[in-house]
């Protein structure tokens, strides 16, 4: 796909991505569907408005009626299009900084929608095939005010509410100025804890820190985590549908070893996850001990999606899917990936085993993830630095997995190079027990791109 990448559509804003773009795609979209009505929700980007105007233009301009829901989190968005049974379009740019804004689409059955139906609308959008009608059939547009609430009272009835306030738990929030900011907080104190916060104010200038809920942007949360004596902490992206940890010393919780808590806790044999790629040595160790499969797919929400109907439609049980990024699906509750049900279903792990956040993630804790990324201003930068990472795969001891980029596992160790599929950047990811030897990985690999950049600058 040229238009739609792992998870939607981005770019900066005024750039490549223009309300014209948006409106065509949203057009485009309610064309593919030909729905009566499609759903329309946004993050809290100070572009965000505009974006969100331009998209109901093209859904009203192909005839189609809009749903307006205002500021939403996308689980909330996706919510809304199960239950209604309507598609959506969700004005969000995720992790992403905040120059940039971007589009997700999601189906009438409350699934963002695989790879082959966001194919069917790149090539209506790639055609540019006529998607608007006659005066007289422009769609008309509502605003719906109550989906977050409603949002949040479906996320109370399907956790375990009494375990959670039983264990009396002090949660530190960080919503990260994002849309979980309009619902976590009330969602963890009518879930019976007490919330302290930082960042929780809607802000599409994200003063506080970048959207992207990693490490190096989470110091305050750290801080409000033992100034509070907090149980645990919790962190946001943008539009709300990740969670990262921190444990009760305020220190940060590697996304890898959340994932592989959670699924230890529902993974039985027989069952199958599906990652991605660049998959933890964590997960695949629990795999083992629970007897389950592991299914690998290109990064990205879309990807994992993707696979999963696909296991679905063979009879296979999946109870849990994901990345180390933070998200993490349960497809029995919703095939979404959803920040505030995943740190309930944390809080209903601490609750169960009576333990520290330290004491829950400790089995997981044996292996050391870094990530680089290397940026890129031109397609000739990018294409120098595929090829480059394509010649150090081919040279390197080990065999290369092409899945996504470029994987070697050395099996004590493993390495990925692969661009971006929302960002103008090259990431690198390395993993091992023997943090030193991650390191040199990453620094081998990095010093392989930055010298093919530097080839096309010169």
């Amino acid at each position: 796909m040229k238009v739609f990448g792992s998870s939607g559509t981005r770019g900066v804003v005024g750039e490549e991505f223009t309300p014209e773009f948006v409106s065509r795609v949203a057009s485009a979209a309610a064309a593919t569907w030909e729905a009566d009505r499609v759903a329309l929700g946004r993050d809290t980007r100070t572009s965000g408005r505009t974006f969100a105007d331009a998209a109901a233009a093209g859904v009203t301009a192909a005839g189609v009626d809009v749903e307006r829901l205002g500021v939403v989190p996308t689980p909330s968005l996706v919510r809304h299009c199960e239950v209604e049974s309507v598609p959506g379009v969700m004005i969000t740019a995720s992790h992403n900084p905040p120059e940039f804004n971007g589009v997700k689409l999601v189906g009438d059955d409350g699934i963002e929608l695989p790879v082959n139906r966001l194919e069917a609308i790149e090539e209506r959008l790639l055609a540019e095939e006529p998607t608007t009608v006659a005066w007289d059939r422009i769609g008309d547009s509502r605003r719906v005010d109550d989906a977050n609430d409603d949002y949040v009272a479906e996320l109370l009835a399907s956790v375990d509410r009494e375990a959670v306030a039983a264990a009396d738990l002090t949660v530190a929030l960080d919503p990260g100025h994002g849309a979980a900011a309009l619902t976590s907080p009330e969602f963890f104190r009518e879930l019976g804890c007490e919330v302290v916060t930082v960042n929780a104010q809607p802000d599409g200038h994200f003063p506080g820190r970048e959207p992207e809920p990693v490490r190096e942007h989470l110091d305050d949360l750290g801080r409000l985590v033992r100034a509070a004596d907090a149980d645990v902490g919790v962190a946001h992206d943008g539009d709300g549908d990740r969670a990262i940890f921190f444990d009760e010393t305020g220190s940060y919780v590697e996304g890898d070893a959340s994932l592989a808590a959670l699924a230890a806790r529902d993974l039985g044999e027989g069952d199958t996850t599906v990652a991605a790629v660049n998959v933890s040595q964590r997960l695949v160790d629990v795999c083992e001990a629970a007897g389950a499969n592991l299914e690998l797919t290109p990064i990205g929400s879309t990807n994992i999606i993707t696979r999963i109907k696909e296991l679905w439609r063979e009879g296979e049980s999946v109870p849990v899917a994901g990345e180390g990024n933070g998200g993490v699906f349960f497809p029995d509750y919703r095939l979404v990936r959803d920040g505030a049900f995943i740190a309930a279903k944390f809080l209903e792990l601490l609750a169960e085993r009576e333990a520290t956040v330290s004491e829950v993630v400790a089995p997981y804790e044996d292996y050391t993830n870094v990530r680089e990324n290397v940026g890129y201003g031109s397609d000739a930068e990018l294409d120098a630095m595929l090829a480059a990472a394509e010649e150090y795969a081919a040279s390197a001891d080990a065999e290369p997995d092409t899945k996504d980029g470029y994987r070697l596992d050395y099996g004590d160790a493993w390495v990925l190079v692969r661009p971006s599929g929302t960002e103008p950047k090259v990431r690198v990811y390395a993993e091992s027990a023997d943090a030193d030897r991650a390191e040199a990985l990453v620094r081998e690999a990095v010093e392989v791109l930055v010298e093919a950049k530097r080839g096309v600058e010169a």
